[in-house]
């Protein structure tokens, strides 16, 4: 009898969780639902849906490489014995290496090609996935230089290919916000939640061990560069025959620092993704404070269907001539700060003390509801930022621009990880919630550059039709 409570307990919590995760799922479905039937494949000729589709796969195939690992990479190091300080300099080594070596990276795929740097990326992850069979904390640590390197390319090289590739064969240009969209709600929301539970089913129930997630996702990385080298043809930055690696990164700096619209645009990426990466370090902590007992998988699941929530969102705004996407990213990034900065009211008005082992708080869910409407946010901003980038990233040197995007990113993220333990949560959520303020006051000045550039277009066409 007195087992009963606790048993009732853990069953609402077990519903609650699985309730929050069936309503987001089931909003889910009902807009792609609303999104389906014929007016797509009317207005849209085979052969660019054969391309788009093409690019879809091969992307899927990409970031179940990536997200494959994501789950079991702090639990491969613990399983070898490592303290979380020697794990924690080998997460800074990662996006040190990422940040040091991304620009060059960058430069070589607009010089040399972005199907070779998307093949690259392929080789480079897949050594990063070999080296976790050894325990050697000094071959652990080449693996994270090469993954550094590989995430560099994962998020410029195949975008950069796209566009490059999308115009190229002279499809619209709206026809590639759609693509955009499509790419994140399968990338970074379907495939994330398949591939976190095909990675529990081969660790827990086939007990394959930790390693046995990036044996895996170096299968998929395989497959996907076989594809890559058979189906894709090649594409440069313009005028990259002529130019070299280091004149190519010297243009990149150039075009940000000459151009305020790729200023802004570099500088609200970098605020966002910042903000991004620390939530992802910070939202385990933030839900259970006193070691309370948060099922991570089903909530990891619940976000990731909040972002497939927020990308169809973009594709229906998208899609809509009267938003424009300077516009409505104020909203998004105005929504995003509010959304972060939740954990702050909260603590503001004290958090009812929970207990180890116990079930999270009221304040708790508070906070969860907060960081839904943060991933929904993070659903919309991928594709627009991608539809911005195509707009104002000199297609010259793109991958290169994008990749000196990261830098700052990447440093931010190495400072927060040396530093994580000075700062209370509370203090470190507020900063992301300045961060994204200051990256809606950049999106409001960049529409009006734009608006700017437009009505001096506009002023130039009547001028030569006068």
């Amino acid at each position: 009898r007195l087992l009963l409570p606790c048993l009732t307990s853990t069953c609402t919590m077990e519903a609650y969780y699985w309730v929050q995760f069936a309503l987001i799922a089931i909003g889910c479905g009902m807009l792609e639902m609303q999104k389906m039937g014929t007016k797509e494949r009317v207005s849209m000729p085979q052969n660019f849906l054969s391309f788009r589709n093409g690019y879809l796969f091969v992307y899927s195939l990409m970031m179940a490489g990536d997200w494959l690992q994501g789950p079991y990479v702090y639990a491969l190091y613990q399983h070898y014995g490592y303290s979380t300080g020697d794990i924690g300099k080998l997460f800074i080594a990662g996006f040190g290496s990422s940040m040091i070596f991304g620009t060059v990276v960058g430069s070589m795929a607009d010089k040399y090609g972005r199907k070779n740097a998307a093949l690259t990326y392929c080789v480079t992850y897949i050594l990063s996935c070999i080296t976790k069979h050894w325990s050697d904390y000094n071959v652990l640590m080449l693996g994270r230089f090469f993954g550094g390197i590989a995430t560099s390319l994962l998020f410029t090289a195949f975008e950069s290919w796209l566009v490059s590739e999308h115009f190229k064969r002279g499809y619209e240009a709206e026809w590639l916000d759609k693509t955009f969209a499509k790419a994140i709600f399968l990338g970074n929301g379907l495939v994330s939640i398949v591939s976190g539970l095909l990675a529990n089913y081969l660790v827990t129930d086939m007990s394959l061990g930790p390693v046995a997630p990036f044996d895996a996702a170096a299968a998929f990385l395989a497959v996907g560069g076989v594809v890559i080298f058979f189906t894709w043809t090649e594409n440069k930055g313009d005028n990259s025959e002529n130019t070299s690696v280091t004149q190519g990164m010297k243009l990149a700096y150039d075009a940000i620092r000459n151009d305020k619209k790729v200023f802004y645009l570099g500088a609200m990426q970098s605020l966002f993704e910042a903000s991004m990466y620390s939530f992802v370090f910070l939202w385990t902590p933030a839900l259970g404070p006193n070691g309370e007992d948060i099922p991570h998988g089903m909530i990891f699941a619940t976000m990731m269907v909040a972002c497939m929530v927020g990308s169809s969102i973009a594709s229906r705004i998208m899609s809509r001539p009267d938003m424009k996407v300077e516009r409505y990213m104020q909203t998004v990034f105005l929504v995003s700060a509010a959304a972060l900065f939740v954990p702050v009211v909260v603590k503001f008005f004290g958090m009812a003390g929970g207990q180890p082992g116990g079930p999270i708080t009221f304040e708790g869910k508070v906070m969860m509801l907060g960081f839904l409407v943060f991933e929904a946010m993070v659903g919309i901003f991928w594709p627009s930022m991608m539809k911005m980038r195509s707009q104002y990233v000199p297609e010259e040197v793109r991958s290169t621009v994008m990749n000196f995007f990261r830098i700052p990113l990447n440093l931010f993220v190495c400072i927060i990880l040396y530093n994580v333990a000075m700062f209370p949560l509370s203090a470190m959520f507020a900063m992301c919630a300045g961060f994204l303020v200051l990256a809606a006051v950049l999106q409001q000045r960049l529409e009006v550059l734009s608006n700017a550039t437009a009505s001096n277009g506009k002023h130039v066409a009547m001028g030569t039709k006068a």
